[in-house]
């Protein structure tokens, strides 16, 4: 666990966190746009995603895993392996998520998107920093 408290790491959840902010906006606004007008809530968050998806990867690639030009990482095989990391998270257990928060919970379809979103912030920080933008030899 101390091996990811280090200052850089902290630094770059920090900077994560900044991304996921603007993802959110994108993602919650027009999941919510969706949602009020009628558009099924598994639909909305799914375009959402997709959208908020190439912001999240021009941001991640550009400031929060910069690339340094050392380093041996192919842009396209980093947004493979983001889009994969934020489909497990983004898509599959935010939709379990959902599923859970607005059907078994009855918890509202607005609210629900701000839980899914706080609570997928960390997973998606550990599978980017450590598969999706890890760099060739690091360790």
């Amino acid at each position: 666990m101390s091996l990811f408290l280090t200052k850089k790491n902290i630094v770059q959840f920090i900077k994560f966190g900044l991304v996921g902010c603007s993802n959110a906006i994108i993602s919650l606004g027009i999941y919510t746009f969706l949602v009020y007008v009628n558009v099924n809530y598994f639909v909305a968050n799914a375009i959402g995603f997709f959208i908020s998806i190439i912001n999240a990867f021009v941001w991640n690639n550009y400031f929060v895993f910069k690339k340094n030009n050392a380093d041996d990482r192919s842009k396209l095989y980093s947004f493979i392996k983001m889009l994969l990391s934020y489909s497990i998270t983004g898509l599959f257990l935010q939709s379990a998520e959902l599923k859970l928060l607005i059907d078994i919970l009855t918890v509202s379809k607005y609210f629900a998107q701000i839980i899914c979103i706080i609570v997928n912030l960390p997973i998606n920080f550990v599978l980017n920093k450590i598969w999706a933008f890890k760099v060739k030899g690091q360790k």
